[in-house]
């Protein structure tokens, strides 16, 4: 099925969501019937305020959290009909994630979470690790803290080094949850410029809040 602007079929539909926690007097309907279409090379925003439920879809979307009802088809896949290691296994090959709380590794150095991407999600040859390690570094200004653990970075670093995470493995779905919240201006005009590069030059689905 085409879009309305010929950009092909789309890369994510989800239909009818529903996503709901708790139970009687306590519950809360996070998405009620959400229905969405995202194309390659698009990126999309995410708005509402806070307790909407945005980043609960980002969740279902992209098969960290089932939903009550309905249905995502991402890359031509029912993602929740899909096995756990299925989910698990198109993740590693298709997703990349910003989170809001950067879920880096403690004990790893910067260098080590993004080589940590290339060598167990990627399985990218080890002679082609450093190479793309560095130029990522270098791109978002980290190479002076390749070798610091997060404990040892500002919030704005942290959030350079999550980004940097997802997008090494050029990644054909981008969820990005609120990616230039800890960021100065000029730095988050920067990461939104290579979240669209990631879209216009490659042809990445990205979603963010």
């Amino acid at each position: 099925m085409l879009s309305d602007d010929g950009l092909g079929p789309p890369t994510l539909r989800a239909t009818g969501l529903t996503r709901s926690f708790g139970s009687g007097e306590t519950k809360t309907v996070a998405l009620r019937n959400v229905s969405l279409d995202l194309y390659p090379g698009q990126l999309a925003l995410l708005m509402g305020p806070s307790g909407s439920g945005k980043s609960t879809l980002l969740a279902v979307l992209s098969g960290l959290l089932s939903p009550d009802a309905g249905r995502v088809t991402a890359m031509n896949r029912d993602l929740w009909r899909l096995t756990e290691k299925e989910r698990e296994q198109f993740r590693l090959r298709y997703c990349g994630f910003i989170f809001q709380g950067y879920n880096l590794f403690p004990a790893l150095t910067v260098r080590e979470q993004l080589e940590m991407v290339l060598l167990w999600a990627v399985e990218a040859p080890p002679e082609q690790t450093e190479g793309r390690v560095e130029a990522v570094l270098d791109l978002l200004d980290l190479t002076a803290k390749a070798d610091r653990v997060p404990d040892q970075l500002s919030g704005g670093e942290k959030q350079r080094v999550a980004i940097a995470r997802a997008l090494i493995k050029d990644p054909l779905l981008i969820f990005a949850d609120e990616p230039t919240s800890a960021l100065d201006w000029t730095r988050g005009e920067q990461i939104i410029a290579l979240l669209r590069a990631a879209a216009a030059n490659r042809g990445a689905t990205v979603l963010v809040v």
